[in-house]
């Protein structure tokens, strides 16, 4: 087997092969990267991922290289899991996705299965098709297999998936083959056309938007009536139409790497097909909005921020990943300095990569040390060890026992008792 690129998707899915037992190449152009994974280095923070790296390199079953062409003839499945950056209009970026497969047909020689793993447009199955037939006559078949992965439960998600999804070309029983592969899971497995396959990633990741953009709309109008967002939510969840894990929880609203490239580029293909997706350009704006909002919140209580000292808890755009892309702590952060806040933050895996873009925050060894002689705390990132710190060592490390919680990590009537001024989202 083979993986063209080791980022998030191509990484997880070369790890997962080997760990079922098959031999994988994955192949990258980058070398720093490909050495560091040589020596059982992960480039992602993932639980588990490098644990795993680290055992299937020593059992021989993965392995990385810069070189597609050395591979190519070699391996039964190929699997596209290159980067699909929006570009300026918000459309999907398929250059490396186009480049992986001009590379692929150069260096095909007979059959192979070529899977698309890499978030795509509608269409684009058809289009890698059509790529690598200009440099290779024989046969071969693409087909679309995407990713359902929740970053910090990646390995979690891909051995135990609620569903594997395959989009067929038509070929000669290429489908098939890759369902043989991922039979051992004994999970559902839908076997589409490409465009259908493509559809239900983006449509998927769009609903699950739509949801936390709902619950943030409701948890507005339950600050204003004196309900409760969460209660509210789960009353919703023990609805069997609805479910218990339906994404209802008010916050900052949705950030990484799928959801806000995966929506606006749901929109852009709406929009070249002549219909404008209302409803996703709204959970767009409501997304947004619910970022000015908690930063209201917080001038409105502090009034004058200029000096004020503000610690922020939580850099990632969520838990158990150093992942800031689109993260919700950036946009308040740049916001908070814009008005003259010292601000020093603090996140268990994720301030090397904000470090990176904004250096003039200062960074803190602990959730405890970011705290002293702050006139708040602004918890942005529910980290597990936000929700079992201890309060009252909190308290006296503040100047102001003030506390704005992006995250609904604690209860009000507990906080009060304790002697904060605690502000969260629709409570």
């Amino acid at each position: 087997m083979m993986v063209i690129g080791t980022g998030y998707v191509g990484l997880v899915q070369g790890v997962c092969l080997a760990e079922l037992g098959n031999e994988v190449v994955c192949i990258d152009i980058d070398k720093i990267k490909i050495e560091k994974l040589k020596k059982g280095i992960s480039p992602i923070y993932e639980p588990g991922i490098e644990e795993l790296l680290q055992k299937n390199i020593k059992a021989g079953r993965i392995f990385f290289n810069t070189k597609l062409e050395t591979h190519v003839r070699e391996s039964e499945v190929i699997f596209i899991a290159v980067g699909t950056p929006p570009d300026e209009d918000g459309r999907a970026d398929l250059k490396y996705v186009l480049a992986a497969a001009e590379q692929i047909g150069r260096s095909l020689k007979s059959y192979q299965v070529i899977v698309n793993k890499s978030t795509v447009p509608i269409g684009t199955g058809q289009l890698v098709k059509k790529t690598v037939a200009k440099h290779y006559k024989g046969k071969f078949d693409v087909v679309s297999n995407p990713e359902f992965l929740r970053e910090g439960s990646a390995i979690e998600d891909w051995m135990h998936p609620d569903r594997i999804v395959i989009g067929d070309s038509g070929g000669d029983g290429a489908a098939r083959k890759l369902a043989k592969l991922y039979e051992v899971l004994n999970s559902p497995i839908l076997i589409t056309n490409l465009e259908t396959a493509e559809m239900i990633k983006y449509a998927s990741n769009s609903y699950l938007a739509t949801q936390i953009s709902f619950a943030n709309s409701l948890a507005i109008i339950c600050e204003k009536v004196g309900a409760d967002a969460m209660e509210v939510a789960y009353g919703m969840k023990l609805d069997s139409r609805i479910g218990k894990r339906a994404f209802l929880n008010a916050g900052l609203g949705y950030g990484g790497s799928c959801f806000p490239k995966d929506v606006e580029a749901l929109i852009q293909i709406a929009r070249d097909n002549e219909y404008d997706f209302k409803i996703l350009e709204e959970v767009e704006a409501v997304n947004a909005e619910q970022r000015q909002r908690f930063i209201l919140k917080i001038k409105n209580k502090l009034k004058n921020l200029k000096g004020k000292k503000l610690a922020v808890w939580g850099l990632s755009f969520k838990p158990k990943t150093d992942d800031i892309r689109m993260a919700p702590s950036l946009t308040i952060i740049e916001a908070l300095t814009s008005l003259g806040t010292k601000v020093v933050a603090y996140d268990p895996v994720a301030i090397a990569g904000v470090r990176a873009i904004m250096p003039e925050v200062k960074y803190a060894p602990s959730a405890l040390d970011a705290c002293k002689g702050a006139d708040a705390l602004v918890i942005i990132t529910e980290w597990d060890e936000f929700k079992q710190i201890d309060l009252e060592k909190i308290k006296k490390a503040l100047n102001q026992p003030i506390v704005f919680d992006g995250r609904n990590i604690y209860q009000p009537a507990e906080m009060k008792v304790k002697g904060f001024e605690y502000y969260s989202i629709g409570r």
